[in-house]
């Protein structure tokens, strides 16, 4: 037996070599054959992979890729975004020209929603809702005291699909139980031209806040009404517009240039400077001989800074403020499957002059870009013009040789500082907790059906002028826990009481009272009014 067995275990072993060496082979293959599919794909796909197949435990690659898209995204320019499927909706609808809703303005006041204003001919208005109606409960759920939810939720549960219903509990003054309205929801205008309105005989004021589907033809609008009404000269206020689409601006800018004056063209790695990606006038334009006045200021960025270049390098109109925003980058959304979005900048723009008014970055670095502005205010920019830094290595001509500056926003041809004159702590106080708009809206819920007689601002400021309001103002602040500092108090007295009769007037008459009313105070219009009047809405051609 140990004879039979010492003469087959020599043979065992060698084919157990044999099985072994044919084993370890075919593993080897097919570890080769997974390495050459990983390295078909990219290294974070080929990491999922890995992840979903060999990770100890179950993991949510979905949930995984939603993390690591925003950190991708982060590594490149400022203006690059990823945006989520759940937010697409609401960050689309600014710029869409309209969203679904009830249709009226709210604010949360003393624990409670209140209704600022109703829009006119939505489906608040025909349900019979009314300024300073304040909404108790919404589809039965109690919104009052501590359930008040931040704004933004409180706009989600009002908002929804077209054609669907909503409850709404209402307490109002003049009835002593909750009334009840089941409002259907509709198409609700999202506008871009805040406010249109004629300042003297010739001039007339547009403020417009945003670059939108619709802005066009809102812009349009308001400048046909305003040369009925006889205004032959125009402000355009850009203050505090952050962009929007490019086209709205091109085709507004196209109004005031006679024809083949270029208003603004695009380069990028996937799409080089060619006819396709330049913008002319067509001549159609119809305001191409009215003065005119831009008003920018750090917040006007991208589309208004397109606009006021094509008016400035074509040296069409005269530039007023403070030094814009800098963003010369341009966006392209892109859509995923999963309903998801990014923005992704494929260019950069340029004014007719040739000169980028995008301010310096580094990639992947948003928060020092985001200091930006911030390091502008310390540095004495919004106060003084000398304390502004131009790179001369970046300066440019105008169609009739004015130097002008690229690399960080549009200069203004005027400048005019951050009016400080009658800002105190008590007056920073009072603003930054919103205690003049609080006031301003219980002062109008309180005296509303006395107010309701006033149809025009004028008439409602003389009213408003005679009533003690700062008086009443000091006390209410008071009881908000803002002390009275009668030194202060007088030095600011100027600015409350503008913003207190403005915001009444807004409570009452909408955007048509506040902006003509809040801008007797503005600095910068009154001297964009100046220029008009002085006929000096065209540039000087300068002595060469």
């Amino acid at each position: 037996m140990k004879k039979k067995t010492a003469i087959w275990l020599p043979f065992i072993i060698a084919i157990s070599i044999v099985l072994g060496i044919c084993i370890g082979r075919f593993y080897h293959q097919a570890s080769t054959i997974g390495s050459r599919i990983f390295a078909k794909q990219n290294k974070i796909e080929t990491l999922l992979s890995i992840i979903q197949s060999q990770y100890v435990d179950t993991v949510n690659i979905n949930k995984l890729v939603e993390n690591a898209m925003p950190k991708i995204i982060g590594e490149l320019d400022p203006h690059s975004a990823y945006i989520p499927a759940k937010d697409l909706l609401s960050v689309n609808e600014e710029l869409e020209g309209s969203f679904s809703g009830i249709g009226i303005q709210f604010s949360v006041l003393n624990d409670t929603i209140t209704v600022v204003s109703v829009i006119p001919g939505g489906p608040s208005e025909k349900a019979g809702i009314l300024p300073g109606d304040r909404i108790v409960t919404i589809n039965d759920t109690v919104f009052v005291g501590k359930n008040v939810e931040p704004m933004d939720k409180v706009m989600k549960k009002l908002r929804g699909l077209k054609d669907s219903k909503v409850d709404l509990g209402i307490k109002r003054s003049s009835a002593k139980k909750l009334l009840t309205f089941t409002i259907t929801r509709g198409d609700i205008p999202v506008n871009s031209v805040d406010v249109s309105f004629k300042i003297n005989d010739k001039t007339g004021y547009l403020k417009i806040s945003k670059f939108g589907r619709n802005t066009y033809n809102e812009f349009m609008n308001a400048l046909a009404k305003l040369r009925k009404e006889g205004a032959d000269r125009y402000i355009i206020d850009l203050r505090g517009n952050t962009g929007g689409y490019m086209d709205a601006a091109i085709k507004m800018v196209n109004e005031f240039l006679p024809k083949d004056q270029l208003i603004v063209y695009t380069e990028g790695k996937a799409f080089p400077r060619s006819e396709g990606n330049e913008a002319y006038s067509d001549g159609t334009g119809a305001f191409q001989n009215n003065q005119m006045v831009v008003l920018m200021d750090e917040w006007s960025a991208s589309a208004s800074e397109i606009f006021a270049g094509a008016i400035q390098d074509n040296d069409r109109g005269m530039i007023i403020g403070r030094r814009s925003f800098g963003k010369g980058l341009v966006q392209q959304q892109i859509p995923f499957s999963d309903g998801s979005a990014i923005r992704l900048t494929i260019a950069r723009y340029y004014t007719p002059s040739g000169r980028s008014i995008q301010k310096e970055y580094k990639m992947g670095d948003i928060e020092d870009y985001n200091q930006d502005l911030m390091n502008r205010f310390l540095h004495g920019e919004f106060d003084t013009k000398d304390s502004i830094k131009l790179n001369d290595s970046l300066s440019y001509e105008t169609r009739n040789g004015r130097i002008v500056y690229g690399g960080g926003g549009i200069m203004p041809d005027i400048f005019v500082p951050r009016d400080t004159i009658g800002i105190t702590s008590y007056l920073n106080n009072v603003v930054n907790n919103g205690i003049i708009y609080q006031f301003a809206l219980e002062y109008t819920n309180n005296h509303r059906q006395e107010l309701s007689q006033f149809k025009d601002y004028g008439s409602l400021l003389k009213y408003l002028k005679r009533k003690s309001l700062l008086d009443e103002f000091v006390t209410y602040a008071a009881s908000k826990g803002v002390k009275p500092r009668p030194v202060y108090i007088n030095i600011s007295r100027k600015i409350i009481n503008n913003q207190l009769h403005a915001y009444i007037a807004r409570n009452l008459l909408g955007d048509e009272a506040f902006y003509p009313i809040l801008m007797l105070e503005d600095k910068t219009f009154l001297k964009a009014v100046d220029i008009l009047d002085e006929n000096k809405g065209f540039p000087e051609i300068p002595n060469k």
